[in-house]
């Protein structure tokens, strides 16, 4: 027997609810209260809220070695961003882990953050990554956002595999470098984990500018934190390496847009996915819609552009973020349009970092 209508409708926002995370939210854990008034007025404020949509939470620090060799002094970086449909469960956690949301806690200020999006397959180019142009210490990241004004963490989501799943738990305990987001990493979900990203970094960090890069780019932070502090006249800036192009209309194609009839022929003017970012008026923007109001499409870079062709941004194009090879004004190096970023990235990444004109050569403005 067929399901009507409304029962599609239904299945069809509980699914969606389980997948969007909710537009961040502050929490503070409270003691039980031996009353039984008090117990009952717990349980029907957290049934409201849980009603009411899905509510943040923020859980424990994973403090790494090096930290706690240090005494202390380097302050953990690794964070897990968790969404509850319970109140108090979501209260509880965060009591557990020590650090709490709430309006006595300030955002880290920093003059902008890059969440480095990453995977569970993408190791090797962590590696490579830490061995170039990213420190692998807590200490070389803070002396690096001490001197650029620039926060960098991985960013990646959660998956059924156990054995995934403690292996980057081994990761996060070395190197001390991850945004953990409570949603599934997958690839078909990119845009849904990209949404996560801006609003986790948001509620965790008050930044001018919110930065996503992939993770097989070869980046000078030195030259982005020149760009990114530059005075601007429009406070809601789209920022990226733009283009446009044909629609993909056939199935057998990798770039196959299942929506391709709302598009027309041509994408409109949007950024390469490998690397963008966002001004801060436009990320809260972001954060202030309602999950139920954004369409997704395909292709996540795609699917961010039509979010910034609705809203009154300004798309500021700069070629020198998609650039191919090392110059004097080179910020971003890819091998774009052949891969959608460095092909065979962890071996690239080591043999640009190896070149002079890569790595020692000053910056000339154009």
């Amino acid at each position: 027997m067929s399901k009507t209508q409304s029962q599609r409708k239904k299945e069809d926002e509980e699914e969606e609810s389980q997948i969007m995370p909710s537009s961040p939210k502050s929490f503070s854990a409270r003691p039980f209260s031996a009353t039984r008034r008090s117990n009952a007025l717990v349980v029907i404020v957290s049934l409201c809220i849980g009603i009411s949509g899905f509510v943040f939470g923020l859980t424990a620090l994973f403090v790494s070695p090096s930290a706690r060799r240090c005494g202390g002094n380097i302050r953990p970086r690794s964070v897990s961003v968790v969404w509850e449909t319970n109140a108090l469960t979501s209260e509880l956690k965060a009591d557990r882990g020590g650090l709490l949301l709430d309006g006595e806690r300030t955002r880290h200020k920093v003059m902008a953050f890059v969440g480095i999006q990453t995977g569970f397959g993408s190791s090797g180019r962590r590696q490579s990554l830490r061995k170039t142009w990213m420190p692998s210490d807590p200490q070389g990241l803070q002396r690096l956002e001490e001197s650029t004004g620039l926060a960098f963490r991985f960013v990646i989501g959660r998956t059924k595999d156990k054995r995934k799943m403690l292996e980057l738990d081994k990761e996060v305990e070395a190197y001390d470098d991850f945004l953990l987001l409570d949603i599934e990493e997958q690839y078909s979900k990119l845009p849904y984990k990209t949404l996560a990203f801006f609003k986790a970094a948001y509620a965790l960090f008050d930044s001018d500018f919110y930065v996503k890069a992939d993770d097989d780019i070869y980046l000078r932070p030195d030259r982005l934190s020149t760009l990114l502090a530059k005075d601007r006249p429009h406070s809601r800036t789209y920022l990226g390496c733009m283009k446009k192009g044909p629609v993909f209309s056939d199935p057998k194609l990798k770039w196959y847009e299942p929506l391709h009839y709302m598009l027309g022929s041509e994408y409109f003017l949007h950024a390469y996915g490998p690397f963008y970012a966002l001004s801060a008026d436009v990320v809260a923007s972001l954060v202030a819609l309602r999950n139920n109001s954004f369409r997704m499409f395909s292709n996540e870079d795609v699917t961010i552009g039509s979010w910034m062709l609705a809203m009154n941004v300004n798309h500021e194009n700069d070629r020198h973020l998609c650039e191919t090879d090392c110059s004097p004004s080179s910020i971003v190096i890819s091998d774009i349009p052949t891969c959608s970023g460095l092909c065979n990235p962890e071996t690239r990444l080591l043999e640009l970092h190896k070149r002079k004109n890569c790595t020692d050569t000053p910056t000339v403005d154009d």
